[in-house]
């Protein structure tokens, strides 16, 4: 019972109404006010950022439908690249974002959704996106993920400043 009280002022005690009980009129409790808990259980600052990310998830697919398919596939694969770039980071236990995890399982994820949006619309059934699925995974060229390209680049453009 000691739990749900909270005191507002000095002379003031509210008390949880289901938790109530008889007060003596013999006690120290005569001179306080006895007033319900109002709780609300939505908080505005909780609703609001949700709002926010409910917008950016909508944007991101507006951009992602205004792809090809060919785009998503690429990009998709681009995407698998840079995740097992960072989980190579992790296991080497160089420095990287763990919350890059989430978000780029997420981005992939909403891209498979429109790609097999778009294969019920032509009236592909489950089985055979199936089947195209794996010969899709079998035809891809393994490929370094962006983010390697971009560092050879890199590497390459220091190696090329040295050398001049």
């Amino acid at each position: 019972m000691l739990s749900s009280i909270s005191i507002v002022s000095p002379s003031t005690v509210t008390f949880c109404p289901k938790l109530l009980s008889p007060i003596p009129k013999s006690s120290f409790f005569n001179t306080l006010r006895i007033q319900p808990i109002c709780v609300s259980p939505i908080s505005t600052k909780a609703s609001s950022s949700s709002v926010v990310m409910m917008a950016k998830r909508d944007e991101e697919l507006k951009e992602i439908r205004a792809k090809s398919t060919e785009q998503i596939n690429d990009e998709i694969i681009d995407l698998k690249g840079d995740l097992l770039m960072l989980r190579l980071q992790k296991s080497a236990r160089n420095e990287f974002k763990a919350s890059e995890f989430r978000r780029m399982r997420k981005k992939i994820a909403r891209m498979l959704t429109v790609r097999r949006e778009r294969e019920l619309e032509e009236g592909i059934n489950k089985r055979l996106s199936r089947k195209l699925d794996r010969q899709w995974k079998k035809s891809i060229v393994v490929r370094p993920a962006p983010s390697l390209k971009k560092f050879r680049e890199e590497e390459a453009a220091q190696k090329a400043a040295e050398s001049s």
